[in-house]
């Protein structure tokens, strides 16, 4: 389901040549390169799509998408970098090494990186498994516990501690260190992968994926967080591309590889299979990260634990997750397991809209919040953030359901199901990769947002078409990628426009809460698709199953998935009608956010990009 990886790579470069780094050595380029910075009136010029209005690029082989990784920390500027001649690097860092790739890292040694960076690659792939291992499974696990109606949840835990959570990682880090965050996530990632398997009923299993997810987004944000502090500026586009690539996939394996577990293995031993790497991961972490990696403020060491906890917004991130919660709780069980006036039902739904008030009241005077309210009321920064948000829940609506269509009307195993999805994730991989080098050479961002944004769009009419007519295989694979290659395209151009439109200190947060957006827009895709599906399944099933034991056949259609292929001939043509008409609606309800999603990126303002160093040099001497 979940498609999608951080694609946060270090694109955009300074107009100063000095270079910019969070190492001490560098403190004078830094104080020089931020006496450089834009003013005010420059950085809003950057809101009209004006060619004098410009960045530079550097050449990066891949930016990945998917499920957004986010440092969450002012002070990590893979937001951003600047650009480093060979003169500039000599003259600050003496001599070359003996070793070619030295002087690619910050306080370790190529050795000890090399460890340290392939532990991370292994959470990351695991990491993307087991994120999209869900899409291709969930129909297998509900159907064990009769639970299919409740299948959103399997992904929605997941998904809302760690976007809810992810922030605040970050941010802790930065006040205790690196290693204490970092080792803490593993752990529990390990601990809740075990609990998974172990689960001997749905609300066990949903709360196990719920800490998973807790454990999840630590281990996202603390690799990129890491990674940034190991390595210079200048080189993390080549280390960000193989990031990439694990992400790509990991992703990959976990849409097809999952339901090729399930059926071989059963859905438990998918989990099972995990905990070794996991395991060996965690020793390496343990072994390899350096212990005074992390704290920014030499103050830190003599404040108390509870002034530490102050300059964190643990309220802000409170008051969200419970938002959250109370919202998906009450567009999860209206109409699916109680009706719309259920005491619970509307209590969480009126919870969630006092929270929707109260939020962004109390985020608006914090001093470091973990939702910036100021970046989502100002253009061009709300066009891309909310744009961003309505993609996310275009995709998932649509990845979410994919399998459960294959699977409940085609009858296929959940192997075959996850398959389709494989070449999805390939052409996202494919796409964002050239995206760096289009938007690089094209100078220009707006026509690949547009590009992507149509797709995506597009992707949810023909994702609809496959439920009017039997297709031939390969033109079925080309219908399912389209939202997918869309994706590739729109979301690393959003994430470079939102840095070409704020200044330095203001890109960490400002593509943090790129990342916390697209990642709800995830989180509302599955929850919001899994409601319009069993409200409009609900209804057809009444329509159209017939006696005798229609109550019982409805009501084995609801729970399990798989016990379709058992009920008789009539009823099974009953049954697979219905949810096919079910997932029609359904996927048509993705081309509205689409749309959505495409009309805000007609009218944003992108500023367009410096391709060449004579263009620098030409305007500095202007």
């Amino acid at each position: 389901m979940v498609t999608s990886a951080d694609e946060n790579t270090p694109l955009i470069v300074s107009g100063s040549r000095n270079y910019l780094s969070t190492n001490e050595d560098h403190e004078d380029a830094t104080r020089h390169l931020l006496e450089a910075d834009t003013d005010d009136d420059s950085i809003s010029a950057l809101q009209k799509d004006d060619p004098t209005c410009q960045l530079d690029l550097v050449k990066v082989p891949s930016i990945s998408t998917g499920f957004a990784i986010d440092p969450g920390l002012e002070r990590v500027s893979s937001a951003a970098t600047v650009h480093v001649s060979e003169e500039n690097i000599e003259s600050q860092d003496g001599p070359p090494s003996r070793s070619m790739f030295a002087n690619h890292f910050i306080n370790v040694t190529p050795t000890k990186f090399a460890w340290i960076f392939g532990g991370i690659q292994i959470g990351y792939f695991i990491g993307f498994f087991d994120a999209t291992f869900m899409a291709s499974s969930h129909p297998v696990i509900t159907s064990e516990f009769h639970a299919s109606n409740s299948a959103s949840w399997l992904t929605t835990a997941f998904l809302l501690t760690s976007t809810a959570l992810l922030p605040l990682s970050g941010r802790i880090s930065d006040t205790i260190g690196r290693k204490p965050v970092y080792i803490f996530s593993i752990v529990v990632f390990f601990i809740t992968t075990a609990w998974c398997g172990l689960a001997q009923s749905i609300g066990s299993f949903i709360l196990a994926r719920a800490f998973c997810g807790l454990g999840a987004g630590g281990v996202f944000s603390m690799g990129m967080i890491i990674s940034s502090d190991t390595v210079r500026l200048e080189y993390r586009g080549i280390y960000q591309s193989i990031i990439n690539m694990t992400l790509g996939v990991g992703g990959a394996l976990g849409y097809a590889g999952g339901g090729f577990l399930c059926d071989h293995l059963g859905w438990r031993g998918a989990f099972y299979i995990q905990l070794p790497f996991i395991f060996a991961y965690l020793l390496i972490a343990i072994w390899t990260t350096p212990d005074d990696l992390g704290r920014i403020d030499p103050k830190d060491e003599t404040r108390s634990l509870r002034q530490l906890l102050k300059r964190i917004d643990l309220t802000g991130s409170f008051l969200l997750t419970v938002g959250l919660t109370a919202l998906l709780v009450g567009l999860n069980l209206g109409g699916n397991v109680f009706s719309w006036s259920h005491p619970l039902v509307v209590f969480s739904l009126v919870l969630a809209a006092v929270m929707a008030v109260v939020i962004p009241i109390y985020e608006s005077k914090v001093d470091r919040p973990v939702l910036p309210i100021r970046l989502l009321t100002k253009a061009p920064h709300a066009y891309i953030i909310f744009s961003n948000f309505f993609g996310g829940l275009a995709i998932n609506s649509i990845m979410f359901n994919v399998p459960l269509f294959f699977q409940a009307v085609k009858s296929e195993s959940a192997t075959d199901s996850g398959l389709h999805l494989l070449w999805a994730s390939f052409g996202i991989t494919f796409t964002s990769v050239a995206n760096g080098f289009l938007i690089t050479y094209f100078n220009s961002l707006k026509p690949f947002a547009l590009l992507g944004a149509t797709l995506m769009f597009l992707g949810g009419f023909t994702t609809t078409a496959l439920t009017l007519v039997d297709l031939p295989y390969a033109i079925t694979i080309a219908f399912l990628a389209l939202a997918s290659v869309g994706q590739g395209f729109v979301f690393p151009t959003y994430t470079v426009s939102i840095l070409a439109v704020n200044k330095q200190e203001d890109q960490a947060s400002s593509v943090t809460t790129l990342s916390l957006w697209r990642n709800l827009g995830y989180v509302m895709g599955t929850s919001v698709s899994s409601l319009v599906l069993q409200n409009a399944l609900r209804i057809r099933l009444d329509q159209v199953v017939t006696e005798p034991n229609k109550q019982r056949i409805i009501e084995i259609a609801r729970k399990s998935v798989e016990d379709i292929v058992t009920l008789d001939p009539m009823h099974r043509g009953q049954v697979i009608q219905a949810y096919n008409t079910s997932l029609r609606i359904t996927f048509l309800s993705a081309t509205i956010w689409g749309s959505i999603m495409l009309l805000l990126t007609i009218m944003v303002k992108l500023p367009r990009l410096r391709r060449n160093e004579k263009e620098l040099e030409e305007e500095e001497t202007d």
